[in-house]
């Protein structure tokens, strides 16, 4: 049987999703905790890859058994206990047998944190920043990659993407208020979350959007700068990578959750 698990977790401490052979990744810890408690070799599929020290506050993952689960508190349980305090698993799904947690997802949705204020509390989870951004130049080069098919410019390089084409189908900026429903927003006075949603991210694509979108809001650059760097297909003409520990991978749709 196919199952779909739906997690969190806190990427501080992980060299991202992707099972990596020196370093820990939030896969390894997963397939770890289920092999243990199936007592079975367990691998799993996720929806994505987040880079080192990138968070998600939804992912999915599928991976298979060959008999049917039959207490499913109690496997939740167990998992909780072993994963340890970075990663919360909340469900464990069960899914017809083609379900793909990564083939499936038909979009997904990323948030990116700024604090024009010093939080001891919010340091891991935001970019702290004294610079006076222009919200409504960097919203007007966002509205630009709605029209943007090939992000090239934001891309890796060297990786072993196939294509850089995505579907950007929402990028903007807004101003976080007090009484927002991001839990980040109950810890930040002042500032800024980027949201943007596609079918699909190359890696590294949100850090670097959001690295040029901020030059663009200090001025530095043009929205027909902007315009530029992606129609150069080039990554050195965009901007510097933003740092991962103000990421969230946010949300992921499936058809059929």
């Amino acid at each position: 049987m196919r199952y779909f698990i739906k997690l969190s977790y806190n990427g501080e401490k992980f060299h991202g999703w992707q099972f990596q052979p020196n370093d820990i990744s939030v896969q390894q810890i997963i397939e770890e905790a289920l092999s243990i408690v199936t007592r079975l070799s367990i691998e799993i599929v996720g929806a994505g890859r987040t880079d080192a020290g990138v968070h998600a506050r939804e992912m999915y993952a599928h991976f298979d058994l060959p008999t049917p689960i039959q207490n499913k508190d109690k496997v939740l349980l167990s998992l909780n206990r072993i994963v340890g305090k970075d990663i919360s698993i909340y469900d464990i799904i069960p899914m017809h047998d083609n379900a793909h947690a990564r083939f499936d997802a038909i979009e997904r949705t990323y948030k990116y944190f700024v604090s024009y204020s010093k939080s001891p509390f919010m340091y891991p989870y935001c970019w702290q920043t004294n610079y006076d951004l222009d919200i409504d130049k960097m919203n007007e080069a966002a509205a630009v990659l709605l029209e943007t098919n090939d992000f090239t410019s934001f891309a890796k390089l060297h990786s072993d993407t196939k294509t850089n084409i995505c579907d950007v189908r929402e990028a903007y900026w807004e101003r976080i208020q007090s009484n927002d429903t991001n839990f980040i927003s109950n810890f930040i006075d002042d500032g800024l979350v980027f949201t943007i949603s596609a079918d699909r991210f190359l890696r590294n694509m949100v850090r670097a959007i959001v690295g040029t979108l901020i030059e663009v809001g200090r001025n530095k650059i043009s929205i027909e700068d902007f315009k530029n760097i992606i129609e150069s297909k080039n990554r050195s003409s965009a901007g510097t990578s933003m740092p991962g520990e103000a990421l969230f991978l946010w949300k992921i749709k499936y058809p059929y959750i």
